[in-house]
């Protein structure tokens, strides 16, 4: 049987993600200054604006404005007129201490409380949290939301390069792959939409995305004649960024996880340290999952975990591998709750995420990156 599956990616430059990639920025500067930081921090774009609020506790002091310029200048946007400025945009800060009701079951979990001999932290909130790998892609990723990433991280490579030098940081990138019996045969659509000076024409743009971006990308085996290309298919995007759209962060959780491919847990990522295991346990469950498939337990894998706020130890473990498996799950399940510790003192010790991180993680997907603790493939 034959179908088609569809995941989209976005730029740095996507009011979204520029909001996630400045709360994670704000997170790494605590982080960098007091490893034990807890961070909370939410961003909002607006025209001219940027807003920034949540909870954070924590011994070091950051000049928050300038981590947020900073961000934006890196991005690329420098245009008042045409998405937003770094020099002359308005920022609003609006920051408070964690909740001492929060903290009381972060500090000292439910079991340490009952007389466990080890002190452990709790969760920072209850939490459903999914985990996905599959054998699709060298990165263990399936190839729709790889393919989009990698196209919108070319798109913001040939702009920096100034290799197509008439773009600006706003984009966003749409694939679909079609499958036959759960194995991907060809790319049947690519969707393009990226912001652009206002001087140039679409025959352009679109000869120039094709040849710069996507041929550069996409392997040459998985185009045909039958693939569809749909760049700028308004006609026109020259003002983007948050003068075109609001940003806000946490909105593209999707983006973020697997493409729509798997399921996703109740809780965004950015701006969050890992006490919040509705980020650290998504990147444990990520790693379980890829180490599945990776020891070829399972050509695909999807992991649950399920937790409680100010409890140690997930309240529920389940996997599912479509089956996929070579052993059978109940002995995957086995080999899990043997190798791993899943309570939020064993993921952040595992995974070294009190390092600061998180910015790596912001753009173009949180998995499949090979530089990152959680990706790393260990025997078990």
């Amino acid at each position: 049987m034959r179908k088609l599956f569809t995941s989209e990616s976005v730029t740095e430059g996507h009011p979204d993600k520029l909001c996630d990639y400045i709360s994670d920025s704000i997170l790494d500067a605590y982080l960098s200054n007091d490893k034990y930081s807890r961070v909370a921090c939410e961003s909002v774009a607006s025209k001219g604006e940027i807003y920034v609020t949540g909870e954070i506790t924590s011994k070091a002091n950051i000049d928050i404005e300038k981590v947020v310029r900073d961000v934006i200048k890196e991005v690329g946007y420098d245009n008042e007129n045409l998405d937003i400025d770094y020099r002359t945009c308005n920022i609003k800060i609006n920051i408070s201490k964690q909740s001492e009701d929060i903290a009381l079951g972060v500090d000292k979990s439910l079991e340490t409380k009952e007389g466990s001999l080890q002190q452990l932290q709790g969760a920072g909130d209850q939490g459903i949290i999914f985990g996905f790998a599959c054998d699709e892609t060298e990165e263990y990723m399936p190839l729709p939301i790889m393919l989009a990433h990698k196209l919108a991280k070319r798109l913001t490579q040939v702009r920096k390069e100034g290799i197509i030098n008439y773009l600006r940081p706003d984009g966003k990138v749409q694939v679909t792959v079609e499958y036959e019996d759960n194995i991907p045969l060809r790319v049947d659509t690519i969707v393009v939409s990226t912001q652009h000076l206002e001087s140039i024409d679409m025959g352009t743009l679109r000869k120039d995305i094709i040849e710069k971006v996507i041929r550069q990308i996409v392997p040459i085996n998985l185009l045909d004649s039958n693939t569809k290309y749909y760049i700028n298919p308004t006609g026109r995007f020259v003002i983007g960024g948050p003068l075109g759209d609001s940003g806000l962060t946490g909105r593209k959780i999707i983006v973020d996880t697997y493409g729509g491919y798997a399921r996703h847990g109740g809780g965004a990522f950015s701006g969050k340290d890992a006490t919040k295991v509705d980020r650290s346990a998504s990147y444990m469950a990520r790693y379980i999952a890829k180490n599945v498939v990776a020891n070829k337990y399972a050509k695909k894998c999807e992991i649950q975990l399920a937790y409680a706020i100010g409890v140690a130890k997930p309240v529920a473990i389940y996997i599912d591998t479509f089956g996929t498996n070579m052993i059978e799950e109940e002995k995957i399940l086995e080999k899990i709750e043997d190798k791993f510790d899943l309570t939020p003192n064993g993921i952040i010790n595992e995974l070294n995420l009190l390092e600061p991180i998180y910015r790596k993680t912001t753009n173009y997907g949180h998995f499949g990156k090979s530089n990152l603790s959680y990706e790393k493939v260990i025997e078990f």
